[in-house]
């Protein structure tokens, strides 16, 4: 299910939304469920009820999908129908994680599925209910921790998420998910970073980098990481104009098709258009011609109309002669 489908479906589901939602924090990547190969029963019982839950979910995800399509069109379901409706198709998957529970109390496994089941529903404190207990049977899994780091950042427990992502790099350093979700973190809850380490805002961005240049380090051609990095330079004050404009460089070469080249133009565009550098903005702009991109070009054309110079007018052109009148000779 993609990040977009799990957060319209929990915004559906979620009688609780959580404090700050990032679509930056990789949670469908962090919370990675595997199952091997075994003769084992209750793996095996598992597996089959993780595949259910994997076709339970592609039928919610396209009942969403068509939802939307039909709202736009002024028909679909209400929310509160559709609600029911999901939780309808989903209550056989999340019978069958609760009794597998029933049975087996010290599996981290069911458990660690159960909570991926729960944070996609948006029902993130069940979720790290499971997580915590899951914690406690296997603590050496670096995936729990990153994983319940991802929901103490949603849920405003966010020095729990330092400490938990912190944990998870030490289990594994070579994971670059996990820079990548810590660095995000540090960047979004400044604040919180600048108490619990006794630092100053500064010293925040330096570290929120420093975890990102290693996840660069571990993943160097991900596209998406490298806009993340990138976007990171429109918080930090005072600007840093030529090291965004290095990030931004970095994630062009990285982008992988038309459209995201143009979308790195726009951020080009953007900066440069603050820096004062008008006219290479200009030529920025002009290479973007895909229509999904075309309201955030309108916004920055004006951006840069306003930032032009006015031109001269008749009542503030400067005359051709001397600003004032002669003085007279005594």
């Amino acid at each position: 299910m993609t990040n977009l489908l799990i957060a319209a479906i929990g915004a559906i589901l979620a009688s609780n939304p959580p404090v700050t939602v990032s679509n930056l924090i990789q949670t469908a990547t962090g919370i990675a469920v595997s199952v091997p190969a075994t003769n084992d029963p209750v793996t095996q019982a598992l597996s089959r009820l993780m595949q259910e839950d994997d076709a339970a979910r592609a039928e919610v995800e396209k009942w969403v999908e068509d939802n939307e399509k039909f709202a736009a069109q002024g028909a679909g379901l209400p929310p509160a129908d559709m609600r029911r409706r999901i939780l309808a198709r989903l209550a056989p998957v999340r019978e069958g994680y609760e009794a597998l529970l029933r049975q087996h109390t010290n599996r981290a496994d069911i458990r660690i599925a159960y909570a991926s089941y729960l944070g996609d529903l948006g029902e993130e404190i069940p979720a790290i209910e499971q997580l915590e207990k899951a914690r406690a049977l296997d603590p050496q899994d670096p995936a729990i921790w990153n994983n319940l780091a991802n929901l103490y950042g949603h849920n405003g427990e966010v020095t729990n998420a330092f400490d938990y992502y912190t944990r998870a790099i030490e289990l594994n350093p070579q994971e670059p998910v996990y820079y990548h979700n810590f660095g995000t973190t540090l960047f979004l809850f400044r604040k919180d970073a600048r108490e619990h380490y006794h630092i100053n805002e500064q010293q925040v961005f330096d570290r929120a980098l420093a975890l990102y240049s290693n996840a660069m380090r571990l993943d160097p051609h991900d596209f998406q990481l490298a806009a993340d990095v990138a976007q990171t330079f429109y918080g930090i004050q005072p600007p840093r104009v030529d090291d965004a404009l290095r990030a931004w460089t970095n994630a062009f070469a990285l982008a992988g098709n038309a459209e995201e080249r143009e979308g790195v133009h726009l951020h080009f565009a953007r900066i440069k258009i603050k820096a004062g550098r008008l006219e290479e903005a200009q030529s920025h702009l002009n290479q973007v011609t895909d229509t999904s991109h075309e309201v955030v070009k309108g916004r920055l054309i004006r951006m840069l109309q306003q930032a032009r110079p006015a031109p001269p007018t008749a009542t503030n052109a400067s005359p051709t002669g001397p600003s004032h009148a002669p003085t007279s000779a005594p």
